[in-house]
């Protein structure tokens, strides 16, 4: 059936003002100022009032099959159901494996990435996880990338960790090369995403790769930026030269030497570098683990999809500029993905939106023309979750 959200205040993500947008077939049919060119379509109408729709949020990195298992199986984090990804804003995510990539692997990362997407979500993966040589299917990065559709890059391959395989600027050299070259096949984003650690290297690695090779900077792609000052520093510096960068919206002490996600992105943008070399992931479902000096871990938390909203309500109740921020979460993880009929609202784009409240929280989602949400109320779930009754 097609719809029609007529009055919407449509950030896409930049401002369009009070627009008209027709939906049908999961796509973007048409946006106008004209509502009557769209009214004779016989789509069912829904006014949205001068609220504010923009595009669902992507989500680059969550660990869709669970992540954990640094302190024994009882930690290892289960799979992330639907909801928790559409309820939090997100329509499209890409699934990574981290510390754990022996008990799960890519055969497993693939097996609910298309789970997922059969329940309606847009969802894609990395093949690898920390180590060196990457977990893969096909015994390939590069067979992984071209042959394996919802495979889209590398990652999260550990760098600066006491978790990874302290891999060598030749090894590194050698995983970036082939995700570079199996993009490049196949069409895809063909990235190296690296999960950066607190150790004094920061991004050394990543710095040697750049000056003593010629592949692209746009291939190196750090994740967990703000989780030291210093290493934030240095990734911006990095975004200088063409890096794409990311933040981790995880929570933060006050005493902490790390950046809470919505004051990580305020000093990016502040700092000049890029405004299209900067995104924000969630780390959904992976472990959010404190170590010792002996790297034995004391505590954990679990990273949440939600955490995503929860950043951009305290940009934006900090006074910053919708426009400003709204890339980071959807048109900038679009492009370093290459995913490209998502992040923007536009004619022929996927009919991925958000519709925000008064108090800048989400009261509607609607993902490929489906509401999961609407009015604040879960409608669609994943196959094994109890509906609210």
């Amino acid at each position: 059936m097609l719809k029609l959200l007529s009055n919407a205040r449509i950030f896409a993500p930049e401002d369009l003002g009070i627009c008209h947008v027709l939906v049908g077939g999961g796509r973007i049919i048409a946006v106008s100022d004209d509502r009557d060119a769209l009214s004779g379509s016989g789509a069912s109408e829904r006014d949205l009032g001068g609220r504010r729709l923009i595009p669902g949020f992507i989500d680059g990195h969550a660990h869709v099959t669970g992540g954990g298992g640094e302190s024994g199986f009882k930690t290892r984090v289960p799979p992330v159901p639907l909801s928790h990804f559409t309820s939090a804003g997100v329509t499209s995510v890409v699934g990574v494996l981290g510390t754990d990539d022996t008990t799960r692997d890519t055969r497993a990362l693939l097996a609910q990435t298309r789970a997922l997407r059969e329940e309606g979500l847009g969802a894609w993966c990395h093949t690898g996880g920390y180590h060196v040589p990457p977990v893969t299917l096909t015994g390939s990065v590069r067979d992984d990338i071209v042959f394996l559709d919802p495979v889209i890059g590398v990652g999260e391959l550990a760098v600066s960790d006491h978790r990874s395989s302290q891999p060598t600027l030749n090894e590194l050299l050698r995983i970036a090369s082939d995700a570079h070259v199996a993009g490049m096949i196949a069409g895809k984003a063909g990235i190296l995403h690296l999960h950066l650690g607190d150790g004094e290297r920061g991004l050394d690695l990543v710095r040697r790769a750049l000056e003593e090779s010629e592949l692209p900077a746009r291939v190196f792609n750090p994740t967990h930026i703000n989780r030291r000052k210093a290493l934030f520093d240095e990734s911006v510096e990095l975004a200088r030269h063409g890096c794409t960068v990311d933040i981790t919206a995880f929570p933060v002490a006050a005493d902490e030497d790390a950046w809470p996600a919505d004051v990580a992105l305020t000093k990016y943008l502040e700092s000049g570098a890029p405004a299209d070399r900067i995104t924000v992931s969630s780390d959904g479902g992976g472990c959010l683990p404190v170590f010792n000096d002996e790297g034995e871990m004391l505590q954990m938390d679990i990273g949440r999809p939600a955490s995503l909203i929860a950043t951009l309500v305290d940009l934006l109740g900090a006074g910053v500029p919708l426009e400003d921020v709204l890339p980071a979460f959807t048109s900038n993880v679009a492009s370093i993905l290459r995913l490209r009929d998502r992040g923007r609202i536009g004619k022929g784009l996927a009919a991925d939106l958000l519709v925000l409240d008064e108090n800048n929280g989400i009261s509607d989602v609607m993902v490929a023309g489906i509401w999961h949400v609407a009015e604040g109320e879960q409608k669609v779930f994943g196959e094994f979750e109890q509906p609210k009754s």
